[in-house]
């Protein structure tokens, strides 16, 4: 079996340590709208997971306009530069599902996963469990690399493979 390219596991490993995303979405006047999100990755459909309140903007949004992107990244470390720092901009088509779906439970059992101490949150009327199905990214592995990323690697990374 072919070797893993360094980037897709820097990409990967990326995706699996940090747990929180800006979510840009688009406002109903067209305006960027931009907001924090706890997020978690569902190998079987290789998408990610958000878990928001129907009383907030963002899903407002995304429910009228799917088209979002996600941005995660390193933290800053002190002392250090900032422009180097590892992120990938994920750009997808936001879905929210239906409660009890197969699609449903696959999601909330990869978010609680990630985040155990939300399992009272998906008892809450308001709030909804979301997949982002990601169609490409934009991938800065440190300064000078910086690259695009097919839907086929996303799915791959996504999904959780190692080969």
């Amino acid at each position: 079996m072919p070797q893993e390219p360094r980037l897709t596991r820097e990409l990967r490993a990326l995706l699996c340590a940090q747990r929180t995303a800006a979510l840009g979405t688009t406002a109903d006047d067209g305006a960027a709208f931009v907001s924090m999100v706890p997020f978690a990755l569902e190998p079987t459909s290789g998408c990610v997971v958000i878990h928001v309140s129907a009383l907030a903007a963002h899903t407002r949004h995304l429910v009228d306009r799917p088209r979002v992107s996600l941005l995660v990244m390193q933290p800053e470390v002190p002392g250090q530069p900032v422009h180097a720092l590892p992120r990938v901009t994920l750009e997808g088509e936001a879905t929210v599902l239906a409660p009890d779906s197969p699609p449903w439970l696959a999601c909330r059992a990869a978010y609680l996963a990630r985040f155990p101490e939300a399992a009272f949150m998906t008892q809450l009327g308001d709030f909804r469990f979301v997949a982002v199905q990601v169609t490409r990214a934009r991938h800065v592995a440190g300064f000078g690399a910086a690259r695009d990323v097919d839907r086929d690697e996303v799915q791959r990374v996504m999904g959780l493979e190692n080969p």
